[in-house]
């Protein structure tokens, strides 16, 4: 494995833990305290769930069949669906789907070429999207949410 490779998955387990740290912060009061930027805690967990399965499939697919399409969703839509229960659901089953999603993903970085982070698709609504492109983003989007579900 290479250097670069090595360095992209360690990152990626790092962010994985430092969002699960962040879950374990948090009190159960906390869950749904209302935040000024947005989402609460509880919203922000099933959120992630989401985020991390589609994100499992989309690197599949970028590795399997590349110039593939990577379909787009409304995060806001899904967060605001009575059916999926953003606001209501316990976090367990999301928390689950989030490790199991981060693991598998992970396998699969660690499997990786070089040559594999160049394989690219199209996202409907950011365009050109590389697999190293795609693997920063899924780096940062954990991080970035355990910051928010700490915030004030």
């Amino acid at each position: 494995m290479s250097n670069e490779i090595n360095q992209i998955a360690d990152d990626y387990e790092a962010a994985t833990n430092i969002f699960l740290d962040a879950v374990s912060k948090l009190d159960k009061a906390d869950l749904d305290k209302a935040k000024k930027d947005g989402w609460n805690a509880r919203q922000i967990i099933h959120h992630l769930a989401d985020s991390e399965s589609q994100s499992c499939a989309r690197l599949k697919r970028l590795i399997a069949e590349p110039g593939t399409v990577i379909q787009g969703y409304d995060e806001n839509k899904w967060a605001a669906s009575k059916t999926l229960g953003y606001e209501e659901l316990p976090i367990e089953n999301s928390l689950e789907l989030f490790k199991a999603s981060r693991a598998v993903s992970l396998e699969i970085i660690r499997r990786l070429s070089v040559e594999q982070l160049a394989n690219a698709g199209v996202h409907t609504e950011s365009g050109a999207y590389d697999l190293r492109k795609w693997l920063k983003s899924y780096i940062n989007h954990p991080k970035d949410h355990a910051s928010q579900m700490l915030a004030d």
